[in-house]
């Protein structure tokens, strides 16, 4: 472990860092910076002309945030939608899942050990699979459960139903495992002072599992803000329940040559999960690294 340690902290291996990083960021550097220069040179010289003649707008977001409501305009209104989608579809499986992985972790029950292994093999299974019969439940039903066979905003409930049942897998894996790492002494001195399985969960558990919560939160959200096809299959696409990514698309598929709008949409769908990620970066790095090192 030394030697390694060693070897990070070398020069060459920060200079390769720092090299890798610069050839990663600066796709994304031109790309943001063609979203603020004007149509007729973005479409005649490269982003990086921009350095020599900077010529900077702010028509490009203007039109792509609250231009006409044709493929060119009105992102604002689906990013709405598209935080309507997000916020539920964090907040379900999150809370189902650290309900279930307190279960799995403290609570003993016959079969426990089978349960979790079928959590986990869950997590194998697309969900490009399962859009058909999803598609077919909320149509026609299945057994006891009638048909979902609803029609404008109220089919956000299917894009909740099926980012919650996906992510719950991955939700109960990830929790159980920091769960199941907690103090055992800890958790015996509680309930030896009558603390009951709702006072264990509220008053310990919850404070002491804050980074994996915010961990699995952050992963979800990016996932479910930056998803095409569920939103595209079950949501209708129409303006009423289509995000920001289905908007995109379209403005891709009709306008592939509207450079200066493709570029600004982009950053416009990028800002709020970029936001998010470097607002709870420090708890998501302590949610990687909890459970790593003992002791």
């Amino acid at each position: 472990m030394s030697r390694v340690r060693e070897r990070l902290a070398s020069r060459a291996f920060s200079l390769t860092a720092v090299v890798i990083a610069v050839l990663w960021t600066t796709p994304t550097l031109g790309l943001l910076l063609s979203s603020f220069r004007p149509e007729d040179e973005i479409k005649t010289t490269g982003w990086w002309t921009v350095f020599g003649s900077p010529h900077v707008t702010l028509d490009n977001y203007d039109e792509v945030l609250f231009g006409s409501a044709n493929a060119s305009g009105r992102l604002a209104e689906h990013l709405v939608n598209s935080v309507v989608i997000t916020l539920p579809s964090v907040l379900f499986p999150l809370v189902l899942g650290f309900f279930a992985a307190y279960a799995l972790a403290w609570i003993d029950f016959r079969g426990r050990g089978a349960l979790l292994v079928g959590i986990f093999a869950l997590q194998i299974v697309p969900l490009q699979m399962a859009l058909v019969p999803l598609l077919k439940l909320f149509s026609q039903g299945w057994l006891f459960l009638p048909a979902w066979d609803l029609t404008g905003p109220a089919r956000f409930t299917h894009v909740w139903f099926a980012h919650t049942v996906f992510a719950l897998p991955f939700a109960v894996f990830l929790l159980h495992n920091f769960l199941a790492g907690l103090p055992r002494d800890l958790i015996e001195a509680a309930r030896v002072d009558g603390a009951s399985h709702g006072t264990l969960l509220l008053r310990i558990v919850l404070p002491l599992a804050g980074p994996a919560l915010v961990t699995f939160a952050i992963i979800q959200f990016i996932w479910v803000w930056n998803d095409l096809l569920v939103a595209l299959a079950l949501s209708g696409g129409t303006a009423e329940t289509a995000p920001v990514t289905v908007r995109l698309a379209g403005l891709a598929g009709t306008r592939g040559n509207e450079w200066q709008r493709l570029t600004a949409g982009a950053f416009v769908s990028a800002f709020v999960p970029v936001l998010v990620f470097f607002a709870l970066q420090r708890h998501f790095a302590r949610g990687l690294l909890t459970g790593s090192v003992k002791g």
